[in-house]
Order: C-alpha cells, then structure tokens, then sequence
C-alpha cells in the first residue's frame, strides 16, 4: 500500500536536472510531516505514543536515517507552530500526489489520532477539514478511518460530542 506513494517520492531523486525535483521531494515530505505534527498536536497533549506514530509513519513513508528523520520533524515541528494554514501543505500534495497517495495522508493522519487510545473532536474535525483540502471523498475519509482503526487493532469506538474512547 505504501510503495505508490514511495514511489512517486522516489521518482523525484531520479536525476534530470537535479535540485528542482528533489526540493519537491523535500517539500511534499515536509507537507506530510507537517499534517502529521498537526494532527499530533491537535488534542490537548502530545503523547510519547502519538509521537512513535508519527515518526513510525515517516519512517515507513520515506525512508529516511534516523538523523534525516530528526531533522524533517524539527522542522515539521516548527513549520506548522508557524504557518498560517493547512493550504500550503494541501496544495503541494493536491499537485503531485495521486488520489490514493492522497487517501493514504488522511490514513496516517488516522493513525497517529488513534495512536493514543481516543479520539478528539479537534482529532476528528482535523482529519476532515484535510480531507475536503485533499478533495477526499466521504467514502474515501471514512474508509482510510476504518482502515487506520483496523490497522491500530481497536475493536468499537463510543462518540460523545467531546471526546470519543476507544474499546
């Protein structure tokens, strides 16, 4: 499942004129990093699991060294303390990633918002503004949250309006 999006990242190490393609890499590395920092982030900690899920996320993703990885989430971390918005990161992925890949970001995004055992509604509200920045359908969203609960071995999920628990 994840050698399309490897793949598309790994074309642009392929060398033809060189810096241009593998700044997009970087920067579509970054996007991704970002998001995931984001979703993170975005209940009320950070837990040590969330993190491991994120930086697992990455490290199945791209590839990268561990000091490579370090460093994408040092300045993923700092990129999304500062932008403005989810659009810079939206609109890069939405120019070069399929709808799959695209899918599969909102996937990783569902896994590291399970990672720590529960769902916030800032968690869930997240997930799905990135999803209409993706163009992901309902359909797609819900089945990539499926996916990721499957993928985190959680049997039921309970729902009240501000916090979801995981069985």
């Amino acid at each position: 499942m994840f050698s399309p999006f490897k793949d598309l990242l790994t074309q642009f190490f392929m060398p033809n004129d060189g810096t241009s393609e593998l700044d997009e890499a970087r920067s579509l590395q970054l996007a991704t990093a970002a998001l995931l920092v984001e979703m993170m982030r975005s209940d009320t900690t950070v837990t040590a699991r969330e993190r491991a899920a994120t930086v697992s996320a990455l490290r199945r993703q791209f590839g990268l060294s561990d000091g490579e990885l370090a460093k994408l989430m040092a300045q993923a971390e700092k990129t999304a303390k500062t932008s403005n918005d989810y659009f810079q990161f939206t609109s890069t992925m939405n120019d070069h990633f399929t709808q799959p890949q695209k899918i599969q970001v909102v996937e990783l995004m569902w896994q590291v918002a399970y990672a720590d055992g529960h769902i916030d509604a800032n968690e869930n509200h997240l997930i799905s503004k990135i999803a209409g920045l993706l163009h992901v359908t309902h359909g797609e969203y819900i089945a990539a949250k499926l996916y990721a609960k499957e993928a985190a071995q959680l049997a039921s999920v309970s729902y009240s309006p501000m916090h979801q628990t995981l069985a």
